[in-house]
């Protein structure tokens, strides 16, 4: 491939998901179908960056979340608005693989000298037990991140999930809020770069047997 290969956690959950979409997406252009993208959840995730940066001006964390967490609140706006730019992030380039993996933090935490990634979560309902297994890879590559640009971290991460509650007077929707601690592992979150480095560098891969759009595709030929 002539292009610099960039992989976001996004791109690297669809590798995971189906190798052969990965491949016909980063290489070919072609892109699963889809429908309109719901803008709910990215509005909610800008106001709540607002609100987080209210509570780190203060040197506090919200109350929601205190005595619940470990750390604080990472106080250096600037960073931490470069971390969450979509385009900027946070960015390793491997040398070996000739490839760079990137993503965008929601927030981060400090506890002394270890970084914690945090992420918000939006969703319709409470979070279940295993919620939290759907974001591990994501988590991994975020402390895989922060690891290879010279941070330490504590070998977790941190989901909050947010689900509505009630709608109380002048339009007002309360939340439960429940932050996770969630175990990460920067090697798996490696090899999977790596292992879709190699995939993109390959010819395209076989369908695979989970995949709905590989299945709908294989039935209307």
């Amino acid at each position: 491939m002539e292009n610099l290969i960039i992989l976001s956690p996004s791109a690297l959950n669809l590798f995971l998901e189906c190798p052969k979409c990965f491949w016909l997406e980063k290489v070919k252009g072609i892109h699963r179908p889809n429908g309109a993208f719901p803008s709910l959840p990215g509005g909610i995730d800008a106001v709540l960056k607002k609100y987080f940066d209210k509570f780190r001006d203060k040197g506090e964390l919200p109350p929601e979340i205190k005595d619940k967490v470990e750390g604080r609140l990472l106080d250096n706006q600037e960073l931490l608005n470069e971390w969450r730019n979509n385009r900027r992030g946070l960015r390793f380039y491997d040398k070996g693989l000739e490839a760079e993996i990137m993503g965008a933090l929601d927030d981060c935490l400090i506890d002394g000298e270890y970084f914690i990634p945090v992420d918000y979560k939006t969703r319709g309902w409470l979070a279940k037990d295993d919620s939290h297994s759907y974001y591990e890879n994501q988590l991994n590559i975020y402390t895989l991140l922060l690891e290879k640009n010279g941070y330490k971290h504590k070998g977790f991460a941190y989901l909050i999930f947010y689900s509505p509650n009630e709608v109380v007077a002048d339009a007002k929707i309360l939340f439960n809020a429940e932050p996770r601690k969630v175990a990460v592992d920067t090697k798996a979150a490696y090899q999977v770069f790596q292992k879709a480095v190699e995939i993109l560098r390959g010819s395209q891969p076989k369908s695979h047997s989970a995949c709905k759009f590989c299945l709908w595709d294989n039935l209307s030929k």
